[in-house]
Formats: C-alpha cells, structure tokens, sequence
C-alpha cells in the first residue's frame, strides 16, 4: 500500500479535526490536506491536487499523533510478564537478578516490537528511555531496531548495570553518540540522582551538557529518588528548560518549585504510579505549580503501550483526588478541575514541548510535520453520537479505533492495519528472546518471577456480627 501512495498527496475527508492549535480549534466535518509531508491545508471541501489519496473520515476525529515521552521499550518483550509486580520486584529483578541476561538482540527485540505497538496506537513519538543499554553493542541494536519502523523516535541512552559517571566516561559510549545520534528524532541521557550528597551524577550531568543532550531522570520515586536529588541538580545548575522528570509523585513543594522555575516538564505516567508504587499520580501538585506535563506509558511489563489508557487513568486519578481532598474537609467538588481536553493536549502537544519539537509536532497547522490520527470505527457502536471529541478520545477511543496513522506525511497505518509490516518476522524475533531469558532463568525462577509471592491479609473484625453461628463457609468456621 505505501508504494501506490509513496509521495503523493493525501486528504482526509469530513472529519472532526482536533487542532490542538493555540486557538483550540476543533473544526467539524472538515478535510486536512498533506503534501510533500506537511500540512498543507485545513478547512471545508478543500480542493486537492490530482492523484490525491482520499481517506474518508467521516464519523471520525483527526487528531495529531500522540507523544510518549518515556517508554522502556526494551523490556516489550516480557509483556504482560510482571502484571502482579511491585516497583521493588520490578527492581530486583531487572536492575539484580536478570536484567543482565537480555543480549543485544533481545533489546533489538523488545525496541521492534514496542515501536510497532506504538504506531498501532496512534503513538507516532516515543523517547526510549533505554537503560538497558550495557554496551554500546546493546545501543546500537537497539537503533538498528527503531529506523527499521516508520516512526520518531528519541532514545534516551542509559545503563543500569553502572553508574552514570562510569557509562558516560567510556570511549566507545563517546564513539557511539558520534556515530548514531544523526539517526533518530532526538538523543537524551538517561539516568537517575540518589540524592547521595557526594553527587556521584555531578561527572554524568557534565557529559551531557558537553554534548547537548538533555537529561531525563526518574524523580521523586519513593525510596529510590526525592528532594535530595533534586536539590543536587538545582544546586549545580543542571535543571534547564530541556530536563525532563519521570513521575516526580514524591517530591515537596519546594521541588515542585524548582522544577517550575527552571522550566523543566515532568513525564507521568499514571497507570504505573498508581500501581507499581513510585507515589499518587502527581498530576494534581503539577497543575498547582505551573509545571508543563507530558504523558507516558513506562513499561510494556505491566501494561498497555497506548496513550488512550494514559489519557483516561490520569483524568480518574487526578479527580478522584480532587473528590477525596474535598470530602476530608466536609467539601463536595461541583466541577472538574482538570478536563478531558487538557490530557489530551498532554498526550501531544505535550510531548512534543517537553521534546523542543513543538514548532514541528503535537498539533495539525498549516506548515507542520503531518503528524496525524485518524480515530474511526464503522464497525464498532462506541463511535457514535460523536458529541464531545475530547470526551471521546479520552473516555471512548482504544487503540482498535485507530484507523489511519501518518508519520511524515507517510501512511503507516491504513484501514485498521499496519502497512508493510512483517508480523510474523517481529513475532519469531520476540520468541526466540523469550525462550532465551527462560532457559536462563530455568522453570522455577520463571514462573516465580511471574507469580510472587501473595501477603498474608487478615480480614477485619466485623462488629456487625450478631451471632457466634459459624460454618464451614462462613468466619473462619
């Protein structure tokens, strides 16, 4: 399908186009028009050049494409593998016991994959927030994987198994940037502060300014990163307008502060704070201090690699705050704070702000990159009535409504269905990394790993309890 497309012009026809342009403009059963992989036209009944593409978008919202700003998308491979995990399980076994075991080709694996799941979900950005990378031999696998799917893609280059300062020192790491940096949408560094007063980062955070790249960081995890570690960054001046925060759930005010004077955007990623254990969705502290947001999905171990999940779990988690603060002080909340309309500017605009690519990406204008999203499901009764298209992105779509997805201008998605993808290949590649981490780890760590251990709960006394009748069903009887 690419190649009777390739280079030709492409309209969508009578849709409902979020623009997410300073105006908010939401323009219904209107035609976006891309040539030469740009927008070149919005607006009604649009005339368009011959051999022009026509995509019908009738029913549908054209939206830009969405922005992940963190995604450990090495670890796609394990999917589903850790769904009963904690955050110290995850650490254990990755930063510990196994993370050691992925070879370069699992990396390759696990990067292929998660770039095609992104595209399926309209996620047409994704940074890599690759701290898998052991060698420069693990990095340039994982390169080698992203350019071969039509998508953007930034990696944020990191290494668990040694500290910043050593990584970022070595000569091949050097050699490595010089050689692949010009490959991707963007180049970042990966890598957190303990809050160690000796600030063993300090060396780490010097590289990085040497070579220009912004640094992105896990902030404000419970028991791992806090305040300590923010000061330290704040301290040495290495909190800029480009430094983005992962999370950022446990920090004070007085970091919420800094963060917001020196410009920097926070990356949340709700669904893992809210179960993985890194502190409460912080997006209600952030909304209080002025601080820009972006969304991200984290890790495919646990859960779904779209934005749609992303959208809808920070809308309930920031309202069921807001509810419950409101109910402790005898209060009831009458209207929403934050709306469906701002988490999905979140997970576009968002992005492409905290990435420097918003004169580019997150919105659909005249002259930017195109971008595009088109939600349609004539199959599915969830598309209609289409009444409130930030409601509906945000609440209704899933990833299965994607119907069309442009990068570039270039169709890579069309009808429901990825264009020239290999499946089958991505499939047998992601196999034989499973069957190599589980003949290492052997039968009982894997399964343990899978299934750990259940605490022990005691069910409250039960003062309703009118009588002593007990049975084999009933009280312990």
């Amino acid at each position: 399908m690419s190649e009777s497309t390739e280079g030709r012009p492409i309209v969508l026809r009578g849709g409902t186009v979020l623009t997410m342009d300073p105006a908010k403009r939401v323009l219904a059963g209107q035609d976006l028009l891309v040539t030469d992989g740009r927008i070149a036209a919005l607006g009604p009944d649009l005339e368009v050049p011959e051999g022009t593409v026509e995509i019908d978008a009738t029913g549908g919202v054209v939206m830009p494409g969405m922005i992940d700003t963190h995604r450990h998308m090495w670890q796609t491979a394990m999917r589903g593998y850790g769904a009963d995990w904690t955050l110290t399980q995850y650490f254990v076994w990755y930063y510990l016991e196994w993370g050691k075991a992925f070879r370069p080709e699992d990396v390759h694996a696990g990067n292929l994959l998660s770039a095609l799941e992104a595209l399926d979900a309209g996620v047409t950005t994704t940074v890599d927030w690759s701290h898998g990378l052991q060698t420069v031999d693990h990095a340039d696998a994982a390169v080698d994987a992203l350019q071969a799917v039509p998508g953007r893609f930034v990696l944020a280059y990191g290494n668990i198994q040694q500290a910043p300062a050593e990584w970022s020192a070595a000569p091949e790491f050097r050699d490595f940037v010089s050689r692949r940096r010009d490959d991707l949408l963007g180049f970042q560094m990966a890598f957190d502060v303990t809050g160690d007063p000796a600030f063993p980062e300090k060396q780490a955070f010097e590289v990085a300014r040497e070579l220009g790249a912004p640094v992105t960081t896990h902030a404000g995890v419970w028991g791992a990163t806090n305040d300590d570690g923010i000061r330290l960054m704040h301290e040495h001046g290495f909190m800029t307008p480009e430094s983005v925060y992962v999370h950022a759930a446990t920090l004070s005010a007085d970091s919420y502060h800094r963060i917001a004077a020196t410009g920097g955007s926070v990356s949340v990623s709700t669904e893992s704070e809210q179960s993985a254990g890194q502190g409460y969705p912080p997006t209600w502290a952030l909304r209080l201090h002025g601080i820009p947001v972006s969304l991200s999905m984290d890790t495919s171990v646990w859960w779904s690699g779209d934005l749609f999940s992303a959208m809808r779990t920070t809308l309930g988690a920031d309202r069921s705050r807001e509810h419950l603060e409101a109910h402790a002080k005898g209060n009831t909340v009458t209207h929403a704070a934050l709306r469906a309309e701002q988490v999905v500017e979140w997970a576009t605009l968002g992005g492409a702000r905290a990435l420097g690519r918003d004169a580019e990406l997150g919105s659909l204008e005249v002259g930017k990159s195109a971008d595009v999203v088109l939600i349609r499901n004539e199959h599915s009764p969830v598309m209609f009535p289409l009444l409130n298209p930030y409601g509906h992105v945000a609440f209704q779509a899933q990833r299965g409504d994607v119907d069309t997805v442009l990068v570039g201008g270039r169709i890579v998605k069309r009808a429901g269905r990825l264009v020239d993808v290999d499946l089958a290949a991505a499939r047998a590649t992601v196999e034989r990394t499973v069957e190599h981490l589980r003949s290492t780890l052997g039968e009982e760590a894997w399964a343990q790993g899978m299934n750990p251990d259940v605490p022990e709960t005691k069910i409250l006394d039960n003062p309703y309890t009118y009588t002593d009748y007990q049975s084999a069903a009933t009280h312990g009887g």
